[in-house]
């Protein structure tokens, strides 16, 4: 049978068809790191009971996972440049399948969240590499739509998996949830071997930068450690202040040091391409405008507007839906008219959906919040596609899988920057709300979330116009296949 599958694709090679195959391929990678992820946020109660630990102790399930992918994404790109982009994918398949293994047999908190940064090592290798391979793999007049279609898979992952989850910490516990990527990752394993082109690695006298690497890592580490727990430990705290100190001295050392090293980690000459600049900045921008809404947002429908679980995640699902069916439209039609006036009216939209929803008030219906989440996720799905495309279009061949790892880099970025900057500006702005007000009445303390809650969202929404701005100036976008850029919009 195996001889047979083999057989028939290697008829299909030459067919426009196959690319289709590896597009598959990418896409069970992304859906199951999706996937993954939002599981876990539902299983979160269960596993704190079962392995009786506490919040605090609870968190690094999901912040080692984050860091450890933020930390690594650049890395991995740059490796899978050297030696291979189908080595390090299918590679990330193995372990990301075994790190699943292995957190569902964990009989501790701690053993879990280790092997959750094992798990992570497996998704950074696929989340750098998959934009690369399709990048690769496709002509410039399909590449929207297909990283439209990987964008659509994204929003299927997250979409699904609260779902899913909650289904099977039902029936079976939370164990499973992570034995669901065995049989998925074993597959897209196989299918990797059989499905994914011999790339051609760099060769000759191109090294790996080891001293960037780990100047690089161990800088994003102390950083983001610092940005996510700032709020709870305190920014003046001695931990924090050294985090900060150790992540922007680390990262200032890296950046000196790229600039000196014969083949750099990163190469920064990446960024004097403007097309590349621009969408990297702009995508930044965008995810950080967007997450200061997701962290809030389920708060004040629980809270404020006392939404059950389910109804909190039916309001949730709008964004992704949306996203299902634009986003692969929005590929496809920048393919013809390129990014700029997608990708800017996108920001846009996103900035009037975020700022429609400082309208939103304690006696707020669904169907006087529903244009909110609906605005936004039309606005992300019209920006994320073209700006990707345009991304991974304007840098050669041999730079796809270092690019691939910086714009995943950027989007982490932008969730984590606007995961802290929400909850601060949230907590300051509500405690001004409430300063000289000893025992706050249940009505004091709903305004004063308001209050909190409508700042942020301008915030968020002054970052997406911003963004639009910046998206604007990005005028045109170089292929990578030529030295043509495509003609100015």
């Amino acid at each position: 049978m195996v001889a047979n599958i083999k057989s028939r694709l290697s008829e299909l090679k030459d067919s426009p068809k196959y690319r289709y195959l590896i597009l598959a391929n990418v896409s069970v990678g992304t859906f199951m790191s999706t996937l993954d992820s939002s599981i876990v946020n539902v299983a979160l109660p269960t596993i704190s009971t079962q392995l009786h630990t506490d919040l605090s102790t609870l968190q690094w399930v999901v912040t080692a996972y984050l860091l450890t992918i933020t930390s690594l994404l650049p890395i991995f790109g740059r490796v899978a440049d050297l030696i291979g982009r189908k080595k390090i994918f299918s590679l990330g398949f193995i372990l990301f399948t075994l790190g699943s293994l292995l957190c569902g047999l964990a009989d501790n908190i701690w053993m879990l969240v280790g092997m959750r940064i094992f798990q992570a090592l497996g998704a950074s290798m696929l989340m750098s590499n998959s934009a690369a391979i399709i990048t690769a793999n496709f002509p410039p007049q399909e590449r929207g739509r297909a990283l439209g279609l990987t964008g659509t898979v994204v929003a299927l992952g997250n979409l699904s998996g609260p779902a899913i989850g909650g289904l099977i910490i039902s029936f079976t516990g939370w164990r499973s949830i992570f034995w669901i990527n065995l049989p998925i990752g074993i597959l897209g394993y196989l299918a990797a071997q059989m499905v994914l082109p011999k790339d051609k690695p760099q060769r000759g006298e191109e090294t790996f930068d080891i001293l960037g690497a780990i100047f690089f890592t161990l800088g994003m580490l102390s950083l983001l450690f610092a940005i996510n727990n700032g709020q709870d430990r305190g920014w003046t705290s001695p931990v924090i202040l050294l985090g900060l100190f150790l992540g922007i001295l680390l990262l200032s050392l890296f950046l000196r040091w790229e600039t000196k090293v014969s083949h750099p980690m990163i190469d920064l000459s990446l960024f004097r391409n403007r097309p590349f600049l621009i969408g990297n900045l702009s995508g930044f921008l965008s995810f950080a405008a967007l997450f200061t809404n997701t962290m809030l947002m389920p708060f004040y429908l629980q809270h404020v507007l006392n939404y059950q679980p389910l109804h909190v995640g039916l309001m949730m699902s709008v964004f992704p839906i949306v996203m299902i069916f634009v986003a692969p439209i929005s590929g496809h039609v920048s393919d013809r008219i390129g990014p700029v006036a997608l990708t800017t009216s996108g920001l846009l939209i996103t900035a009037l959906g975020l700022f429609y929803l400082t309208s939103v008030s304690a006696t707020s219906t669904a169907l006087q919040i529903f244009p909110g989440p609906l605005l936004i996720g039309l606005g992300s799905s019209l920006f994320q596609s073209p700006n990707n495309s345009s991304v991974m279009s304007s840098v050669p061949k041999p730079k796809l899988g270092l690019a691939g790892g910086i714009n995943a880099l950027v989007r982490n970025l932008g969730m984590v920057v606007g995961i802290a900057l929400s909850v601060t500006l949230f907590e300051n702005r509500q405690a001004a709300a409430l300063r000289g007000i000893g025992n706050a009445t249940s009505a004091q303390q709903t305004s004063s979330f308001l209050i909190a809650y409508h700042t942020v969202l301008f915030v968020g929404a002054a970052l997406a116009l911003i963004g639009a701005i910046i998206s604007l100036n990005r005028k045109g976008y170089a292929l990578a296949e030529t030295s043509t850029p495509r003609p100015k919009s």
